[in-house]
């Protein structure tokens, strides 16, 4: 919590997410660099730290060397923002503008860089913001014409800036020399945002903190993304600063037979890996355990990689695990999930956002193999996932997460290996028996419990999930090709059973 010195003494940027990055919002009265390639996001982020000084009742000046108010307002008119309440003091190189427009112009080409500097002083002067954004630092550049005139004008500007009490936002496009780093040593602090295209799907935008005088703030890449009403930055989750107090007490899942596998059920604070052959029953196992928690009365969040939801909704239903009611009640929250679109940063976001502000006790990732193509490499998913489970499992959450595996018997690969990062691992096989294709299940792994380490075969019928005795008279029922040794009694399949996930 900010305290009230704080309060007084930090400027907020108007976008959440990088106030929570930056310890509370920028130091008052201090010169800071926006720095980023065209695109990214900067003019936007600039008006949305105006439009916050408005709001908090500051004055607001934008002075534009680069863009006309005609081009900012249309900007601004793609967010739903009006700019009225903002003076725009333009700096621009257009001969055919209306003489009788309230805006100043001058003619960048034509006059001495100090001659516009004493200009952008005199605007200061008489309206005394609060708050300036100045775009952009690369036509001052040109006006200079060397880097010691360059930086003297800067310097003078920021000094002047500063002694009027106001905080200042300078742009910059990167298009000097990307080793040139003295406006990096001018500013109180640098703002870095990047954007990359990939070969599919949407490009992702980060920003980043290079420096920030006499604060802490996180550091590291930050995902955010830029759509109607701004930029939205999701801070890199830190586990560490997050944690509950929760019981440990170990919850039924709603089958007998799966608690006796599992060591007495699921425990809170613990994440559970579904892993198998694709159709053998891993998301209709999560949706029986998440269901039996609703009747609990406890809340879920289901994040669904794969097919449409409806086509989710109407197997489970057919199964005789109707979720409607508990969707249209607010107990059950399903996202759909394009991993070409969302950025693992929102991706984390969402899942705090239902933790903290939605109250779900329960989360269910389907599947993995869909979220690693949200990521650039094998290596970042396991950095992220592990600072994510974490996260949930300091928090107190019920995790399950599943995993598909390829092939169907014999030999069985994945994409990549969480085993390590998993507190129970749930496996399942097809196995083939008396001319039947059958399902089998165990636990391979528990850190919270001691665990039955029989296989059991288990079945998904109008009924949901039944799970029989273990299969005592069968060798290799994890290779799908056992051999039968006895008369042991196998589940009868439901003659209206659906096909399974």
């Amino acid at each position: 919590m900010k305290t009230s010195t704080e309060e007084t003494t930090r400027a907020s940027t108007g976008i959440s997410g990088l106030d929570d990055i930056l310890g509370g919002g920028l130091t008052k009265h201090r010169v800071y660099l926006v720095e980023g390639t065209p695109g990214t996001g900067k003019t936007t982020l600039s008006l949305q730290f105006l439009l916050e000084g408005i709001r908090r009742g500051e004055t607001g000046l934008y002075i534009t060397l680069s863009e006309t108010a005609e081009e900012l307002t249309a900007v601004a008119a793609t967010h739903g923002w009006s700019l009225e309440p903002l003076s725009l003091f333009e700096l621009v190189n257009q001969g055919d503008l209306d003489p009788e427009r309230e805006q100043t112009i001058l003619h960048p080409s034509e006059v001495e860089l100090g001659e516009t500097t004493r200009e952008v002083m005199k605007r200061v002067e008489e309206l005394r913001p609060s708050r300036i954004v100045f775009d952009s630092l690369s036509e001052m550049r040109l006006l200079a014409q060397n880097p010691l005139r360059y930086r003297r004008q800067i310097l003078a500007l920021k000094q002047f800036f500063a002694s009027r009490d106001c905080t200042v936002l300078m742009l910059d496009d990167r298009t000097s020399d990307p080793n040139d780093l003295q406006l990096h040593s001018i500013a109180h602090g640098v703002i870095s945002l990047e954007q990359a295209a990939r070969d599919f799907g949407a490009e992702r935008r980060r920003l980043r903190v290079v420096k920030m005088r006499g604060i802490k703030f996180r550091g590291g890449y930050h995902d955010f993304i830029l759509d109607r009403g701004g930029l939205s930055v999701f801070p890199r989750l830190v586990a560490s600063e997050h944690g509950a107090e929760f019981s440990p007490q170990a919850m039924t899942t709603g089958n007998k037979g799966l608690d006796q596998l599992l060591g007495g059920g699921l425990t809170p604070g613990t994440n559970t890996l579904l892993i198998g052959p694709s159709g053998v029953g891993k998301t209709t196992t999560a949706i029986f355990c998440i269901r039996t928690a609703l009747d609990r009365g406890a809340k879920a969040t289901y994040f669904w990689f794969d097919e449409g939801i409806s086509t989710l909704l109407l197997r489970s239903k057919a199964l005789g695990m109707d979720l409607t009611p508990y969707i249209e009640h607010g107990d059950l929250d399903i996202q759909q999930i394009d991993p070409a679109e969302l950025s693992p940063g929102e991706f984390t976001s969402r899942a705090r956002v239902a933790v903290e502000q939605g109250g779900s006790s329960y989360v269910c990732i389907d599947s993995l193999n869909a979220y690693l193509q949200a990521m650039p490499g094998e290596h970042y998913l396991l950095l992220q996932m592990h600072e994510l489970l974490n996260y949930l499992n300091q928090s107190g959450i019920t995790t399950m997460l599943i995993l598909g595996q390829h092939g169907l018997v014999g030999d069985m690969r994945t994409d990549i290996d969480l085993s390590y990062l998993s507190d129970t691992i749930l496996l399942f096989r097809f196995f083939e028996a008396k001319a039947t294709v059958r399902a089998a299940i165990s636990v391979v792994k528990s850190r919270t419990s001691y665990h039955e380490r029989s296989i059991r075969e288990f079945n998904l019928g109008d009924n949901g999930l039944e799970v029989g005795e273990p299969l005592r008279d069968f060798d290799g029922v994890l290779s799908g090709l056992p051999s039968y040794k006895g008369d042991a009694n196998l589940l009868v399949p439901s003659p209206n059973a659906r096909p399974a996930e």
